[in-house]
């Protein structure tokens, strides 16, 4: 298997991603490809391998631009037609590569995979999941951020393809629940309404309304909701583990019987830090697209870039997209629905 990795995208540089790659690399023994500009990855490359084995894993694909964190996605996916990120995409069209990771700018990644790839035959409009930690197992949220502006047909296949994504964590029949205001049943805005209907009438196994104080809890697998209002959970939740992170370091700094009591309970919060940190779950998969694509945190290290390859390698061996292809099917979606 090969994954290609934008490697220029990102805060860190092309230095931290092409760690993160040679971190995959020796743990699985996959092969990577690296685009972007070749005498930088080659110098990256050089000083980290210093001849050890396993070089001939990782090969370079040259890409003379890169699109910028603040770009305007559409306008650099049309101008820079050379760019990293189309690059890569264009490597998994061409069947040289079985997915692509980018931890570059989300919107240019989103419309290149878009561009290069195409949408899924019956699916709308594609989206990103998010993965989020939980009292029990990990859920996956849909939409969260790709598509603001949604009609219930979207959610629905947002539940489809979450549920097969959910896949990747042996869940053979996941429980899905509709983002809403209140649990009961015509509870939410005319979107939410009209979506639980359509859910309820399907083959999925769809549980009901779910409230915000929910998502942690661990009772669904999947979480579905419109773009908009999933981004601000992403980013809520994002800010919420910082903050109370600080907030208990600011505590324990207040007294020497909480610095002792720390200094007992360490382990117990370096677990708790891994357990809420981002760069354990490595991205946001792009469902819907003819490919596989994953999207990381442009803060990303190169532990995160590892585990975002490795998430998907796993999307590839359970076959996403196909059991994407046959939910579909299965639920009976008709072409007038479509966009």
């Amino acid at each position: 298997m090969r994954i290609a990795l934008d490697a220029m995208g990102g805060d860190y540089g092309p230095e931290e991603l092409t760690r993160g790659a040679l971190l995959a690399v020796k743990q699985t023994g996959l092969q990577i490809t690296l685009v972007g500009n070749q005498p930088v990855l080659q110098a990256h490359l050089d000083s980290m391998y210093s001849g050890a084995s396993g070089e001939s894993d990782i090969q370079i694909v040259h890409a003379s631009e890169v699109v910028e964190m603040g770009e305007s996605p559409v306008d650099a996916i049309r101008k820079k037609k050379d760019s990293s990120v189309m690059v890569a995409f264009d490597l998994v069209r061409q069947g040289q590569a079985d997915a692509a990771v980018s931890a570059g700018n989300s919107g240019a990644t989103m419309a290149a995979a878009v561009r290069k790839l195409g949408r899924m035959e019956h699916v709308s409009r594609p989206g990103i999941a998010s993965i989020f930690p939980t009292l029990k197992k990990p859920v996956v949220m849909m939409d969260v951020g790709a598509n603001v502006d949604c009609r219930p047909q979207h959610l629905f296949q947002f539940a489809v393809m979450a549920s097969a994504f959910s896949h990747v964590f042996d869940i053979e029949r996941p429980r899905i629940g509709l983002l809403s205001i209140g649990e009961e049943v015509g509870k939410g805005n005319l979107l939410v309404k009209e979506t639980y209907t359509r859910l309820a009438a399907s083959s999925l196994n769809f549980v009901g309304n779910v409230e915000g104080r929910d998502v942690f809890q661990g009772n669904v697998d999947v979480i579905v909701c419109d773009g908009f209002v999933g981004n601000i959970c992403l980013k809520l939740s994002e800010g919420l583990a910082s903050a109370a992170m600080q907030m208990v370091k600011d505590e324990i700094m207040k007294s020497t019987a909480a610095k002792i009591g720390y200094f007992l309970a360490r382990p117990a919060f370096r677990a708790f830090a891994r357990r809420v940190d981002y760069a354990e779950y490595g991205g946001a998969p792009l469902l819907g697209v003819n490919g596989i694509g994953i999207i990381c945190h442009g803060k990303s290290s190169a532990e995160a870039i590892k585990n975002a390859i490795l998430e998907a390698v796993k999307m590839v061996d359970k076959k996403v997209n196909q059991r994407i292809v046959l939910g579909l099917a299965a639920n009976a979606l008709d072409e007038e629905t479509m966009d």
